[in-house]
């Protein structure tokens, strides 16, 4: 790869009872609680309120009889008796619904009595107060809340677990925690070169339901080049807080990403910038950087099938998303998953993927699915607000995310500075494909590249030439 400004690239490579009988009016057969006995009916005050409805419905049209006791169905719907039960139904739910509310001020879990305070109130306002003790199992979304932060936790601790257990002589791995504003705590780790002296900085961010470890061979590969890198897990995914791979909203990760990039820059002024996302994370990264201040501190971005365009199985996806999404927001959904659809060309890298427990491999949740198509809409329509530089790799087989909306960002972008490397027949993971090796070392170039223009025109700058 040269080390041009613009490039394009295409490489190759239910039983009847003996209380419900029919009772025959004008034609039109009403369905009744009424026992019969040898063809009379006993009480018969018992569907006086029926009988009226049928009759004056017969002599007004002509009605054909139904069968298997539709008609008596159908007067039953809009009977007087039956408004009442839906009206009392309704009303049920409601105070269901607002049951949650009124725990708060008079339930206890501790088992705790009225205070005298509230008692005294309660009698100057002429009612007796009556505490609702109530079991938790009422409350079914509050074990679900522990269950989800006890797993939470088990992921964090197998990630901190596999950053102990990298013993490599050439790169030093460590890990950190940082807690954002809304009170979730996010994994994070970094790869120092041991014996090559850091030239510059990469943050990389992996895509929807994976983690940073999965890079770390490619991290080692950018370490031996004096790259340091940094990886962080967004929300939801690895060692971070959240519902595995459930994403309420990106731009929650958009504003951890940029974060954390102060605190990665903070700790490492000087240095030469650059973001790498993969898919999802490439979306996340390109967000980041339409900021002003981001755009202002990045030397670069690299993106890896970038999620600018995705395309799902059926266009009613589209349009029910949002609806669904508001209304059970973590219902799974099967749209895409391994089996359907394969993000790369090798086996054993497909097996230890899928293996990972820190990867997740249930079906796509609705909330998750409504953010990667609003996500993909933003960008989309802000393509041209890109000017940072940016080298993209996308296979032309890869059914997760689109390859033309790639191409689009390539064309649309206001850049001068704009690489696209389309690869013919590879899929959605481009660094776990067989040609891994031969895409890092692009990646690698590109990078230096950039480095050596940015260390080329500091030096000018000291001398006084600029």
């Amino acid at each position: 790869m040269s080390c041009s400004s613009t490039t394009t690239i295409i490489s190759p490579g239910q039983p009847k009872s003996k209380y419900s009988q029919f009772v025959k009016c004008s034609r039109i057969y009403v369905k009744t609680n009424v026992y019969y006995s040898q063809n009379r009916c006993l009480p018969k005050s018992r569907f006086k309120e029926l009988y009226p409805l049928a009759s004056s419905t017969a002599k007004g049209m002509a009605v054909e009889p139904f069968t298997s006791g539709a008609s008596g169905r159908l007067s039953a719907i809009f009977s007087l008796r039956a408004l009442r039960s839906l009206l009392l139904l309704l009303n049920a739910v409601v105070l269901l619904l607002l049951l949650p509310f009124r725990g708060q001020r008079r339930v206890s879990a501790s088992g705790e009595k009225v205070g005298k305070d509230e008692k005294q109130e309660c009698g100057r306002k002429g009612w007796v107060a009556t505490v609702v003790r109530v079991p938790s199992a009422m409350f079914p979304w509050r074990n679900v809340t522990v269950a989800v932060d006890h797993e939470a936790a088990a992921r964090r601790s197998q990630a901190i677990r596999r950053v102990f257990q990298d013993d490599d002589d050439d790169t030093v791995r460590e890990f950190s925690l940082f807690s954002t504003a809304r009170g979730d705590t996010l994994f994070t780790q970094s790869w120092t070169p041991i014996s090559v002296k850091v030239r510059g900085l990469v943050v990389l961010l992996h895509g929807l339901n994976e983690h940073s470890g999965r890079y770390t061979s490619f991290a080692k590969r950018l370490n031996a080049n004096g790259f340091k890198v940094f990886g962080m897990d967004w929300v939801g995914h690895g060692g971070s807080d959240g519902l595995h791979a459930f994403v309420h909203s990106l731009d929650d990760a958009v504003v951890d990403l940029k974060i954390f990039l102060e605190k990665v820059l903070a700790e490492n002024p000087g240095f030469p910038f650059f973001c790498f996302g993969h898919s999802t994370g490439g979306a996340i990264v390109l967000k980041a950087v339409l900021d002003p201040k981001v755009e202002a501190q990045v030397a670069g971005i690299i993106l890896t099938s970038p999620a600018v365009g995705i395309q799902p199985t059926h266009p009613i996806v589209v349009a029910l998303a949002p609806v669904i999404s508001f209304l059970v927001p973590r219902y799974q959904i099967t749209i895409a998953n391994k089996k359907g659809r394969p993000v790369s060309r090798d086996p054993e890298a497909l097996v230890a993927k899928y293996s990972d427990p820190l990867v997740y491999t249930g079906p796509l949740r609705v909330r998750t699915a409504c953010e990667l198509l609003r996500i993909t809409s933003y960008l989309q329509q802000n393509v041209n607000r890109f000017t940072v530089p940016f080298l993209v790799l996308h296979g032309t087989d890869d059914t997760i995310t689109d390859p033309q909306a790639s191409q689009k960002l390539y064309e649309g972008a206001a850049s001068t500075d704009k690489t696209i490397k389309l690869l013919q027949g590879l899929l959605h993971d481009l660094l776990f494909e067989p040609e891994r090796e031969a895409i890092t070392d692009d990646i690698i170039q590109w990078l230096n590249c950039r480095v050596k223009k940015m260390v080329g025109y500091q030096d000018h700058e000291k001398e006084g030439i600029l």
